[in-house]
This record gives C-alpha cells, sequence and structure tokens, in this order.
C-alpha cells in the first residue's frame, strides 16, 4: 500500500507544478505587451527585460519630456523645434557619422518656407547648397521649362538642392550646440518600452553595447523608411514600385542652370539636379523589384544601351564618364500611405510613418510640415504625462497634417504612373497629353508647378489639374475628326486616370484628405491640465 501513497505524493506535486507554472504565465500575460516587433516584459519592479538576453538594462538619466528615435531630416528639425520651446529633448541615433544618400537632396521652396518658420534656414548655408527655380522636362527630343510661383514671395525663397548629408549634420549640430536642453546619443533602439498598454520610453544600445532604458512622457519614432519599430505603431503597407540608380556627374552644366531636369524617358524618368556647384546628381529609375547587377556589368551596359541614348546632347558625354567610373549606387522607391494605431505615449513621424516615391521630391517638404503642425499643438501643453489624455489630443495631428501630405503624396503616385512609359495607347496619350499641358504655359503649368512645389498643396486642386490634362488628351484624340478608334482610346483615357489617381486618394483617405473639418478630431483641445 506505501506504493500507492507514494504515487500519489509525486502526482500531488506535478499537479502543483503545473498550476504554479499557469500562474505566472496568465500574471505575465496580464501585464506584458501587445508590441509585435519585440517583446518586452515589465516586471513589478519596474526592470524591463529584453527577449534577447533577459539581462536588466541601466536606466539613463532622467528628466526627459521627450525621446526621438533617429536624427535624420525629420528627427534633427523636430528635436532643434521642440529643444527651443522648452521641451527636455533625449535624441537616440543609430549613426551620427554623415549620412551619405542618393536621395532627400532636393528641398522644394514649400519646405524651404517651413524651414524658415522654424528658424532652421542656416542648416542650408555653407553646404555649398544650389537655389532651384523650377524644371525642365524633355520627352522625345523636344523639352519646356516649368517655373515655381515665387512672384508673391521674397527674393530668397526657392528650392534648395544639396547633399543630404551635410544638410543633416547641419540639423543635428544646431540642435545639439545651441540648446542645452537637447541630448543628441549615439545608440540602437532596440524596442519600445510598454507598460498597460502605454509607451514609456525604449530600450536601446550604446555604441560600446551597453543596455539602457530611456524614459518619457512622450516618445517620437523617426527611425526613416527601414524602421523597425513602426509596426507597433501603424499598419505597414509598403510598395516598392521601382529603385533608383545614382550616379554624380561632375564639372558640367545643365541645359536650364538651377532647374530640376525630368526626361521622359523609356521605360521611365531620368532626373538631374544640381547638388553642389561642381557636381550634379543623376537618378534613372528602374521599374520593378529586380534591378541589373550593379557588380558584374549589367547595369553599366543597361545605362550606356538604354538610358545614355536618351539623355540631353548637353550631359552626354559626362554621363558616360560617370558610368564608366563605377561609383553607381540604388535604393529602394518606397510608398507607404500614413495608417496609424494611435498609441498613448508614442507618436510616428518621417518616413517611418508616410512616405511616397520620390521622383517629385516631397518628401522633405511632408516631413517639415508636420513638425510645424505637432510643434503648434504641443505648445499649449507643459505636462505631457497623461497619457491617455495626451493620445486622443494628438490624433488631430492625423488629420491636421492631410491636406498637405496626402496632396503630395498622391501627386508623387499619380505623377510616376504618368511619366512612365507604357505599350498601352491610352497611356501613352496621357503621357503625351501631360507633357504639352505643361507646355502651354500660364495656369496650366504655374497651378500644378504650385502643387509640385508645396507651395499651393491643396487636393481639389490636384484633382482638378489631373482630370484637366485627361481631357486635354481626349480632346487631342477627338480634334479634327472623331473615329470609332479614338472614341474608344479617349474613353479609356479617362477611365485610365481615373484607375491611377481614385486609389491613390482612397489609400490616403477621402474623408481627411478633402473634407478634414468634418472629422472630430480636427477640433481636439488640449487636455485641461
Amino acid at each position: 500500500m506505501d506504493y500507492q501513497y507514494i504515487l500519489g505524493a509525486i502526482l500531488a506535486c506535478s499537479l502543483a507544478f503545473v498550476f504554479v507554472l499557469y500562474s505566472l504565465a496568465e500574471k505575465r500575460k496580464a501585464t506584458g505587451t501587445g508590441l509585435s516587433s519585440s517583446s518586452i516584459h515589465v516586471k513589478s519592479n519596474g526592470c524591463a527585460k529584453t527577449s534577447e538576453n533577459g539581462i536588466c538594462p541601466q536606466e539613463a538619466s532622467g528628466g526627459t519630456d521627450i525621446i526621438i528615435v533617429g536624427a535624420g531630416v525629420a528627427g534633427s528639425a523636430l528635436a532643434y523645434t521642440l529643444g527651443k520651446d522648452g521641451r527636455r529633448v533625449h535624441v537616440i541615433e543609430r549613426d551620427l557619422s554623415e549620412p551619405d544618400r542618393i536621395v532627400g537632396e532636393l528641398l522644394q521652396p514649400g519646405g524651404y518656407l517651413r524651414l524658415l518658420e522654424l528658424g532652421l534656414e542656416d542648416c542650408v548655408d555653407e553646404i555649398d547648397a544650389q537655389r532651384v527655380f523650377g524644371y525642365a522636362l524633355y520627352k522625345d527630343g523636344k523639352n519646356t521649362k516649368l517655373s515655381y510661383p515665387l512672384e508673391k514671395f521674397n527674393s530668397e525663397i526657392s528650392g534648395r538642392s544639396f547633399h543630404n548629408g551635410r544638410f543633416i549634420q547641419k540639423m543635428r549640430e544646431k540642435a545639439s550646440r545651441s540648446l542645452p536642453n537637447v541630448k543628441l546619443e549615439q545608440g540602437t533602439v532596440t524596442s519600445l518600452l510598454e507598460e498597460n498598454g502605454t509607451i514609456k520610453g525604449v530600450n536601446y544600445k550604446t555604441k560600446s553595447g551597453q543596455e539602457f532604458i530611456a524614459k518619457a512622457p512622450l516618445t517620437i519614432v523617426c527611425d526613416g523608411c527601414f524602421s523597425n519599430l513602426r509596426r507597433s505603431l501603424c499598419n505597414p503597407k509598403v510598395e516598392v514600385p521601382s529603385h533608383f540608380v545614382g550616379l554624380v556627374l561632375e564639372n558640367c552644366n545643365l541645359p536650364y542652370a538651377n532647374h530640376g531636369h525630368v526626361i521622359l524617358g523609356d521605360p521611365s524618368p531620368i532626373l538631374f539636379y544640381p547638388i553642389s556647384s561642381t557636381e550634379i546628381r543623376c537618378l534613372v529609375d528602374a521599374p520593378g523589384q529586380k534591378l541589373p547587377s550593379l557588380g558584374n556589368g549589367e547595369m553599366a551596359h543597361y545605362l550606356k544601351t538604354v538610358v545614355a541614348p536618351q539623355v540631353p546632347p548637353e550631359l552626354y558625354a559626362t554621363f558616360i564618364a560617370a558610368v564608366d567610373k563605377g561609383n553607381m549606387r540604388s535604393m529602394p522607391n518606397r510608398s507607404m500611405p500614413a495608417s496609424p494605431y494611435p498609441t498613448p505615449g508614442a507618436l510616428l513621424m518621417g518616413d517611418a510613418f508616410n512616405m511616397r516615391h520620390p521622383l517629385t521630391g516631397g518628401g522633405m517638404t511632408v516631413a517639415l510640415s508636420d513638425i510645424v503642425v505637432l510643434r503648434d499643438l504641443l505648445k499649449p501643453l507643459r505636462d505631457l504625462h497623461d497619457a491617455s489624455a495626451l493620445c486622443k489630443y494628438l490624433e488631430s495631428f492625423y488629420t491636421l497634417r492631410k491636406p498637405v501630405a496626402s496632396t503630395i503624396d498622391t501627386l508623387a503616385g499619380a505623377l510616376y504612373k504618368v511619366f512612365c512609359a507604357s505599350p498601352d495607347p491610352a497611356r501613352k496619350e496621357m503621357r503625351q497629353a501631360c507633357f504639352d499641358y505643361l507646355s502651354l504655359g500660364g495656369v496650366f503649368s504655374e497651378g500644378p508647378t504650385a502643387l509640385l512645389s508645396g507651395l499651393n498643396p491643396r487636393p481639389m486642386s490636384l484633382v482638378l489639374h489631373f482630370f484637366a490634362v485627361a481631357i486635354y488628351g481626349v480632346g487631342r484624340l477627338l480634334i479634327p475628326f472623331p473615329s470609332p478608334k479614338r472614341l474608344w482610346i479617349g474613353a479609356r483615357l479617362i477611365s485610365g486616370a481615373s484607375g491611377i489617381i481614385f486609389p491613390i486618394i482612397k489609400a490616403e483617405g477621402v474623408r481627411q484628405m478633402f473634407f478634414p473639418v468634418t472629422v472630430p478630431a480636427y477640433y481636439r483641445a488640449p487636455p485641461v491640465h
């Protein structure tokens, strides 16, 4: 009989052990986080353990109002802006050395106006930045010049083009050196720190490998197009319609000085613009997911045989020399509509939040415009610690930014599709109609150029001009004599234009884009305390 007691004791101990394990698991579920990017367990003593190694990181010195993840264009400008308003800002950037990128080099006049508004206009000084006054558009041997409508502005207002890294370094220096309440630190943020559904800060590693926790009432994620934190804060629907292949042409002159040049090439656009007094950036758009290899000579052959014959004659020899030099780089062109999850204690900004095809150079204009909106929303608040009230109030940010951001996003997506070559007769007609419409001058070029420059970012104006181009194309088809074939192409042209722009508008949000005042968040008042 003794064995029965022994067996019963063993069974009872096993059941007790299973029960304890189950209770611990349930407790962990109740206090754990829902972050998808990295699981973080918050213990009752306040020590957060990362799932990587279970080691409790040190907590960085307190007294921070806002943590900014990333010190690119958006993060650096935001740090200076919030620091100037008296906020204690801690910026954590993965790499503080000068960035070397092939995009983010053209700031539209609308973006320069925002730079002035933020007090950062001196960041384009002493970096050999070039003034840009418009575009030259090329197609099938013909060209037309499109000037920015700057008549109503003072003489210093124009676009600016420069080396992206030089611009970013100037903003970083201005933020960290002129404002003692802005701390700029090199480190890699590994995860967001969440407690009971509220973001309390971040876990990060320093350059030396030490792990730290930084806490603040508000964390703003600006870690760029390759963000590894955005999945916790938004629904990222990233598309990669093409890649840019970048080259630098040295010691040559553009046909139209101080203008960007867009060649409506086959299969897709080619861009030229100055980035210093002696350098011209060339960006060749390569549609699709796969690029010719840069390493085995396929790309050089493609550029010489397919692209070079379409380059303006004045730039041909320098273009070939740049290809022979071999310093070619590529990057994916990403687009992603803003689709945030309002999260207490956290906010997304910059390319981590919203991207558009870089054809129109609108990314920095959107980022700087967003910073102006956020600055104005935060200005009346001195206490940011009520996370749920702050989150509800900042929902208005997503609505107030929409008219500017969605106009630039939609224009970029629509223009890219129109400017790409296609065997479809209706798409060919739309492309030709766009070139001819812009060549008319007057209101026909000023309106679209004002949209492109960020000087008049009105969604309704964009839609009107887009369909005016389509109707102009149909009119060209039907004059002098409409035929059944021409009528059919005209109908397909209108249908194709609708198929280009309406899906982009739907992704951006029709109500927020065109009727923001009907969105309740538009009228959110600051929390009382």
